[in-house]
């Protein structure tokens, strides 16, 4: 009886969304997977952006969307790669780190998360990251998921646990649940701490500068700042010296958000940073 109930619910559910269309954004059909707080252990403002992410459940995935002046929905544009988002610019919105952003600052009432899915794993407000292996064992609902490489994150979603995720994914489809995937791209999680930030805060200048696994140039490459980016900074050092833009500086600062190093070229403070402690 209860399998006839279900079935009818799915028919009535699926009848209406050939006549009306999608259900709006918040409005869950019988078909829709359970977008809810799955597993205990979250914080406050981690439970509140999971309920934030999934009262957006049927909204428009569009490229560029929610990264507007303010946290929400906007329309976004083509990609000019999937031919999928050609209709983005007529489609009301998030994409990925836009839903993400909107997540948190409604459940906190700040935009602590405005930026890419690259900036949002390497927020300042990180309390914690978690490598692959890691994963699922210790993921809390309302960490970040994300897909990707050390050379550029490109997707990020919001775990509920019980191995499912909210997330805005492509262009074509909605806000939605899905399962965890495992594997392939995943880079790893970064559960968020909307507080204080611990650490002075130093911009960036410049394009396409890279950060270091050592402080010297010929040491691997860790990760780019496209533009100018404001970065947590643990402590700086003499290291080796380096002659970029004109300017000679052997200070290196370290970014644990990056566990990388940066010349302090490239740092807006001068040539040795005041407030920044020397690195033990």
């Amino acid at each position: 009886m209860g399998f006839r109930l279900a079935s009818a619910a799915v028919a009535t559910a699926l009848a209406l969304a050939v006549a009306f269309g999608p259900a709006p954004a918040g409005i869950a059909t019988a078909a829709d997977p359970v977008c809810d707080i799955l597993a205990p252990g979250a914080s406050a403002a981690a439970e509140g952006a999971v309920r934030a992410a999934c009262s957006q459940i049927g909204t428009w995935y569009t490229w560029g969307g929610g990264h507007g002046a303010r946290p929400g929905p906007t329309y976004g544009h083509p990609d000019g790669v999937d031919p999928a988002s050609d209709h983005d610019a007529e489609r009301l919105g998030f994409d990925c780190s836009g839903l993400v952003r909107y997540a948190y600052a409604q459940a906190v009432g700040q935009d602590v998360l405005d930026g890419s899915a690259d900036q949002q794993f390497h927020t300042v407000h990180a309390a914690q990251r978690l490598t692959p292996d890691q994963i699922p064992g210790s993921l809390l609902p309302g960490d970040l998921i994300a897909y990707g490489s050390s050379a550029g994150l490109h997707h990020i979603a919001v775990y509920l646990g019980a191995g499912r995720t909210v997330e805005a994914r492509q262009s074509g489809t909605h806000v939605a649940v899905n399962d965890l995937r495992l594997g392939g791209e995943l880079f790893g999680a970064v559960r968020i701490d909307p507080g204080p930030v611990r650490g002075p805060l130093v911009s960036t200048w410049g394009t396409g500068v890279w950060t270091h696994a050592r402080p010297a140039m010929e040491s691997a490459r860790v990760y780019a700042f496209a533009g100018p980016t404001t970065v947590r900074v643990e402590c700086q050092k003499h290291a080796q010296s380096v002659t970029a833009e004109g300017i000679t500086n052997d200070a290196w600062s370290f970014l644990p958000d990056y566990r990388a190093w940066i010349t302090n070229i490239y740092l807006r403070g001068g040539y040795w940073l005041d407030g920044v402690p020397a690195c033990g």
